[in-house]
């Protein structure tokens, strides 16, 4: 076991750790319970090959692969046994072995594949986040109930077991009312280059898309209802994109979220829900499988286990593939999603981050 004082792994490091963590161990049985799609992936960066070993985890493989460069979807292949290497993602949509398409391509190509692969029939996993505004994503969300396929946004926290088994347990009234939701999340992303993903604006850039998402879905999956009040302080850098920012909202029923994001210093990505009976701390929160409760009454420590690190896009894949099966709760998934876009969206707004595309 990791020494509990080790600083936190970045998000590359940390998957590989948990990929190595499962290598020698059998795959679980109550993952994929629904029929299998035959799915295909868009892009060959780093999600698309952590989508790959996932699969080979479950002794799966994908059926396709399409990529701007083709040289690189054809190394993709080669490296991971996938069956079909499409010229264009017209191919791809047009491929009628495929059922399911993840697209794992930066922010802001997002809708322009949303649209086609959704209007083409294909059920279709979008990587976080999903779009890059609330207008883009109810359009997709249009498209996706006109050709009745299933459109799902891969934030992992909306799949993560960890997440079901604690709402279960709050819906069940065992934690008392929810009150307070605070989240930090920090990451230091090196200033001198602008021209990298994270700073720039024509690859959509910014905190609030990169890492805000998280953050915000974790708060929306335990509040009863959206935020209607948001007050924030947000800074940007010489690029125009979000790097910092100070959030907090109230729903209604008067639950509070208090949240900061920056992409300047290391923070431990920390949560924790308050509610009258207890509070839940989660650590490393975006794909976290363990949390803990601390008691109210007597202090005493419970330790929540539920799902496992390594296999979060298994996680997600499976909830697409029940949702298609007709599973209604994982469809529902994206009204969370569309709450979280909605808030991202008021927010950039408010600190006048604009996108080339929505000028």
């Amino acid at each position: 076991m990791a020494d509990s004082k080790q600083a936190p792994l970045d998000a590359a490091a940390a998957a590989k750790a948990a990929f190595a963590s499962v290598q020698d161990k059998s795959f679980p049985d109550d993952i994929f319970t629904a029929p299998e799609l035959r799915w295909a992936v868009i892009g060959c960066g780093v999600i698309a090959n952590q989508m790959a070993q996932s699969l080979a985890l479950a002794g799966r493989k994908l059926a396709g692969v399409a990529n701007r460069t083709l040289s690189k979807a054809q190394a993709f292949a080669e490296q991971y046994g996938v069956e079909k290497v499409y010229d264009t993602v017209e191919d791809l949509y047009a491929d009628p072995d495929i059922d399911a398409v993840y697209i794992t391509t930066p922010h802001n190509t997002h809708i322009t594949y949303l649209r086609a692969a959704l209007a083409a029939g294909k059920h279709v996993l979008c990587e976080k986040a999903i779009t890059l505004n609330s207008a883009e994503l109810d359009e997709a969300r249009a498209i996706a109930d006109e050709h009745n396929v299933v459109l799902m946004d891969a934030t992992t926290v909306l799949h993560m077991p960890l997440y079901q088994e604690l709402r279960r347990r709050m819906d069940a009234g065992e934690f008392g009312r929810m009150n307070l939701a605070q989240l930090n999340f920090g990451s230091y992303k090196e200033y001198g280059d602008l021209s990298n993903r994270f700073y720039n604006r024509s690859l959509a850039g910014g905190a609030m898309l990169d890492i805000g998402v998280y953050a915000l879905s974790v708060m929306r999956l335990f509040m009863a209802s959206q935020p209607a009040e948001v007050v924030s302080l947000g800074n940007t850098c010489e690029t125009g994109v979000d790097v910092a920012g100070g959030i907090v909202c109230r729903n209604a029923e008067q639950q509070l979220g208090v949240v900061s994001l920056t992409l300047h210093s290391k923070q431990p990505k920390r949560s924790i829900i308050s509610f009258d009976k207890c509070y839940i701390e989660v650590n490393e929160y975006p794909r976290a499988d363990h949390a803990n409760i601390v008691w109210t009454a007597n202090g005493h420590r419970e330790e929540v286990h539920a799902g496992t690190e390594a296999y979060a896009l298994c996680y997600e894949m499976a909830d697409l593939e029940k949702a298609v099966a007709g599973d209604d709760s994982k469809r529902e998934q994206l009204d969370y999603a569309s709450d979280v876009m909605e808030l991202m969206t008021k927010l950039r707004a408010d600190w006048g981050v604009v996108y080339p595309e929505e000028e």
